[in-house]
């Protein structure tokens, strides 16, 4: 199972399944970190999103208005990961979460799986990963 499958489906007002709309795998290079290092040299960071939203008037019409531009958002995102730097990836996560929110009000809650494979951890790892959801009030 995934990170972004793990907690579970999110529900509309009805108690339905909201869709998810997924981006796995952006990938990017950032200065983010508690050490100087990773501030000078910078590390690969990835990222995995689902929005959780109804896409149901969307296919309707066939109409991107009614749904989620992924392909803008992931250039967010991705200015995200190579932009300014921050200390912790809670603190990416958030802001990635913030972002996805604020990209359209249909979407109603969104998991973010944010990736450091190169974390400076003395010990052979395959990757470090901070899921969290957050929902829209």
């Amino acid at each position: 199972m995934s990170s972004l499958d793990a907690a579970g489906p999110v529900l509309d007002a009805h108690g339905r399944v909201l869709d998810r709309v997924v981006v796995r795998g952006l990938r990017g290079v950032g200065r983010h970190g508690v050490l100087p290092p990773e501030r000078e040299l910078g590390q690969p960071f990835a990222l995995d999103v689902a929005l959780h939203l109804d896409t149901r008037e969307a296919a309707a019409g066939d109409d991107l208005g009614a749904t989620v531009n992924y392909g803008t958002l992931a250039l967010e995102l991705l200015a995200l990961l190579e932009g300014e730097p921050v200390a912790l990836v809670e603190t990416l996560a958030q802001r990635v979460a913030d972002t996805c929110l604020a990209a359209s009000e249909r979407v109603r809650a969104v998991d973010v799986v944010v990736h450091k494979p190169q974390a400076p951890i003395p010990a052979v790892f395959d990757d470090v990963e901070l899921a969290i959801r957050r929902t829209r009030p």
